[in-house]
């Protein structure tokens, strides 16, 4: 779609106003977007994620000494990621864990990755879950009942499912 400004460039920005119930969009290109005041539409509303996550993190959770916690591997502090809003690596989440996982808890409602399955897999999947709890049934059972040798074999069968077939 051509920008309905100049009618030279493809737009990219897409507005839709809604004024006393009259609804009206407009499609413009970065250039004209941008001169005619477009683009800084959302500034000064806050709504930046990183601001977000900040106020989310808590700016009274900051510790201001020069010997706080620090990640092994990007060197960040707690404090460095609730300033930026940004987590610095993987090792982060780990290094801060106790401290991320409120935040992480209010964002997203879970702390485990509850993602889809590829179709091809899904039916496997299913069964392999099925058996898993069945496996962790029995296993409680075997407990209570104080089979310590069964309880063991299905121990390690369940973590050979979970860890995908590998050996520990």
């Amino acid at each position: 779609m051509l920008c309905q400004h100049c009618q030279k460039n493809e737009a990219n920005m897409h507005m839709k106003r809604i004024i006393n119930g009259s609804a009206t969009e407009v499609h413009l290109c970065s250039d004209c977007a941008r001169s005619l005041g477009y683009g800084d539409s959302f500034s000064g509303f806050g709504l930046g994620f990183s601001d977000l996550f900040r106020d989310l993190l808590g700016k009274g959770e900051r510790t201001l000494s020069g010997n706080a916690l620090r990640c092994s591997l990007c060197g960040k502090s707690f404090d460095d990621i609730v300033e930026s809003g940004r987590v610095g690596c993987a090792e982060c989440y780990s290094t801060f864990y106790d401290k991320l996982l409120p935040t992480l808890r209010k964002i997203h409602g879970k702390t485990t990755h509850q993602g889809k399955v590829p179709s091809a897999f899904e039916n496997s999947h299913k069964t392999q879950q099925s058996k898993v709890e069945k496996l962790k049934a029995d296993l409680k059972k075997a407990v209570e009942k104080e089979d310590f040798e069964t309880a063991a074999k299905l121990r390690d069968e369940i973590n050979y499912i979970v860890n995908g077939g590998a050996a520990k």
